[in-house]
Formats: C-alpha cells, structure tokens, sequence
C-alpha cells in the first residue's frame, strides 16, 4: 500500500478560503477513487475554530504528543475522520489554531512552523511516514524542507519523496533573515537553502528542496519562470529546473446543473429553457427586470489580481449595451466601495458585498456571460464552472485561463478570450459576446452548448498526478 499525504492549510469542506481549498477538497478525493487498491489518501490541516461543530462532531481524537520548536515546548493533539474515502486529520493546537482567521495572522511564520513540525512528529511516533507528501503553497513548505534539513540523518524519512506545488507565487511566507533558527529551528548551515534575495524565503526553500515542484496550468508553469511573472522567484525556478504544470479540475457533482438548488435543474440538452428560468428567478430575486437583456455575472475575490480595474472601466459600454450585471464577492476595501457607489449609479447593476457558495450556484445558473478579466491567474476554476452552468466565459489568456478556454470560432470554442490587458480590450469583447448573444441565438445556444460540455473533471489531472507520484517512487 503506497501511502500518499496531502499538507495543506485549508481543505473543503472543513476550512477553506479560495481555491487551494476547493483544490484540496477534491484532488485527494479523485487520487482516492483513481489510484486503484494500492493507494492509501490522507489530508492533514490544522484544526481551526472556523471548522463547524457539525464536522468536528465526526472527528475522533488519536494522538496526543509534544515537540520541540527551538526552545519552545509545545504540545499538540491530532484528531481524524473520514470523508468520501479519504483520511482527515486535524492538528490541534489552541493557542496557534483558536482563531477567528485561518491565516494573515502576525505569527503566521511561527504557526505554520509548528503544523509543519507537528506533521513530521506525528507520522514518524505513529510509524506511518508517508512514501509521497504533497506540500501546498507556502503554509506547508517547511514540511518538504525539515526532510532535507532538521531530519535530514532520520533514516525512517529515507524513503520519503516530496512534491511542492506552488498555487499562487506571489504569496512565498518571507521574513527576516534571524527568524531561521530562533522561530523555524533550522540551524544557520542550513541559511542558503531558504534565503532569497536577503530574506527568508519558505517557497524559494521548498522549491530548491522539493522532489518535484508543480504548479496549476501549463501556462502559469511557463510564466512563472520569466523575471514578470515569477514575483522575484523566477531565477529559483530556473535554477531549479522544470516545474510541472497540470491544470486544476472542478468536483462536477458539487458543481452541477442538474442539483434541485436551482430554480430549474438542467442539462446542456435543456439549457435554453432551464437557464432562462433560473434566469427570471435571480432577476426576480435581486430587483433587474425581465426584458431580455444579457445578464452578465462576476463571482471573484475583490483584488487588484483579478482585472477589477478593467471591470469599472467597462461599466459604462456594458449598460449602453442595455446588459445586465450582477457582482458576487468580497475583498479589497477599495474595490468594495468602488462597485458600491457604481451600483448606486447604475439601475442595471447589483453587488452582492458576501461570499455565498449557494447563491454563486444559481448565479451561475443564471448567467448569460461570465467576466473574469484577470491581470494573473494561476489557474482558475470560476471560469470552469461557470462552463459548468453555461454561463460563457470571457476572460483574459493568462495562466490556467489560457489553457481552459478556447476562442469562439475555434474548434472546440467554448468562451471568448482577449489578450492585452487595456480596458478598450476588454470592452470590445464583452460587446462582441453581447452582439452574438443578440444577433445569433442559435450560435450562441452552441457555443454555451459547447462550454457545458467541456471536461473540466479531476480524471485527467489526477492521472497526470499519479504518473508523477509513480515516477517519483521508482526513482
């Protein structure tokens, strides 16, 4: 039985807070189901407050230990459970986890020192090392560089192998240089491994580390290694050598047309008639009339990230186009305001200021179009869900974006895609999208027809995960 252990700072549905945790909430799941009997899968996070007492209820405690972090004593507990074949569990320490915010804490460091710690200590007292860890982002990057350093002579660890996969690069856990021994205990021979550009670097120590280093997409893999994308990082990676890149998935039963959520479940045979009801009922719901008018729809994070700029500056050609938008999200105060007073002049405009995974469903149910206009994007997996549900997609060929959508009047076209990053861009593709949907119903019946119907599963990159696992353990 090959064991497999996933380190992860947020998991659905326990704790998560974007897409690392919706991405670790269902590769583990789908490497589950498609390793075949040989595989044994397990999760490991921390145990925030923010875990609901109903999950908590189906955990049980197995283990209580104390390690030593520098000259910190600490002790900690870990709890497990099962959820849809695969193993859960949960470190348990309240004075670092007993907290409103899962991260952007002042201490940030020091707590994800110890989880990482806490997740060696724990399998090698357990004698339960696994053969591959699968470190995500830069809360779990100690985990991949103790092996290599504070446990570098354990022969128990010998065996193991370690994949880093960097989500987004521009979060890389950096600090100042005396942070090494005192906060992470590792000792100062060890300071070129994790030191980049005068600090310390936990992703740039992970990836020197790492097995094998991965990120996303493919085209975020190609972008990160240049000096403008790779957020200071990209001459670690050429050092390094190639990042793999493998697109992310979505869970297709979580996010399906078909659920009874929906005002009308439908299938991309039905898609006309089941999205123009869900249609009516979100107008219906939010106050926009029911005249015909494409409903366009963003649900994104409020950051400079995601092509807000491009949005504002596209408001007034969206509404003389006599189209429909509605905002679903939260984040940057400055955007919150902006698409608030945007929405106070603009009747066709609604901003619903919350994060909300069942409304987003019907949202997306809803939609006609969907903008997602990001200055980077590492993957993405709002514009495959919202293929999902037919809502077409226009987005910027950036990152994952690039490698999950295709240009209509392509083969296999499923959204609209603009290259530059300039307002007038955006723009013009949004009208071109509007035109088609006014002007040829019937191909835009195809194109959406075609946008459901694009694979977007976790099969294909799951195999291309186990391939590496494979070849990572006949090495």
């Amino acid at each position: 039985m090959k064991r497999i252990l996933y380190v992860t700072a947020e998991a659905a549905p326990f704790a998560a807070s974007g897409g690392l945790g919706d991405v670790m909430g269902a590769l583990p799941r789908a490497v589950g189901r498609y390793g075949g009997r040989g595989v044994e899968v397990s999760v490991i996070l921390p145990l925030y407050r923010a875990i609901e007492a109903e999950k908590r209820e189906s955990m049980q405690p197995i283990y209580e230990g104390n390690l030593t972090l520098a000259w910190r004593e600490i002790p900690y507990s870990v709890y497990a459970c099962s959820h849809l074949g695969v193993t859960y569990y949960f470190v348990e320490n309240p004075r670092y986890f007993d907290r409103p915010a899962l991260y952007g804490e002042y201490d940030d460091g020091e707590r994800f020192a110890f989880f990482c710690r806490a997740v060696l200590d724990f399998f090698l007292s357990t004698d339960r090392v696994p053969h591959i860890l699968h470190a995500n982002d830069w809360q779990a990057a100690l985990s991949v560089i103790y092996p290599r350093t504070v446990y570098a002579s354990d022969p128990r660890l010998a065996s193991l192998r370690t994949v880093f996969t960097i989500h987004n690069i521009a979060y890389q856990g950096r600090y100042e240089s005396g942070i090494l021994s005192d906060v992470f205990d590792i000792h100062p021979a060890h300071r070129k491994l994790l030191e980049h550009a005068g600090e310390i670097n936990l992703m740039a120590g992970a990836i020197r580390l790492a097995d094998r280093v991965t990120t996303v997409s493919p085209r975020y893999a190609e972008e990160i290694c240049h000096e403008r994308g790779g957020e200071g990082l990209s001459s670690v990676l050429c050092e390094r050598g190639r990042t793999v890149g493998i697109l992310n998935g979505i869970d297709c039963e979580y996010f399906s047309p078909e659920e009874g959520i929906l005002a009308m479940p439908y299938t991309a045979k039905n898609a006309v008639h089941g999205k123009a009801e869900n249609k009516r009922a979100i107008q219906r719901e939010v106050g926009l009339s029911q005249d015909g008018a494409p409903l366009l729809l963003m649900v994104t994070r409020l950051t400079e990230q995601k092509g807000l700029d491009l949005a504002l500056a596209a408001l007034p050609e969206i509404f003389a186009a006599r189209a429909q938008l509605i905002l679903l999200g939260t984040g940057d105060g400055y955007y919150e305001d902006a698409f608030g007073k945007a929405a106070e002049e603009w009747q066709n405009l609604r901003f619903l200021r919350r994060f909300d995974r069942d409304m987003s469903k019907k949202l997306y149910a809803a939609a006609d179009l969907f903008l997602m206009p990001s200055r980077t994007e590492p993957c993405g997996l709002a514009q495959m869900i919202a293929c999902r549900y037919g809502a077409v997609p226009i987005v910027r060929a950036t990152g994952g974006l690039a490698d999950s959508i295709v240009p209509y009047g392509r083969v296999g076209g499923n959204g609209f895609l603009f290259e530059r990053y300039e307002a007038d861009v955006f723009s013009e593709t949004v009208l071109a999208a509007i035109s088609l949907y006014r002007r040829d119903p019937a191909a835009f019946d195809r194109l959406r027809r075609t946008a459901m119907r694009t694979d977007f599963s976790w099969r294909r990159p799951c195999a291309e995960y186990l391939a590496l696992y494979r070849m990572l353990m006949e090495e």
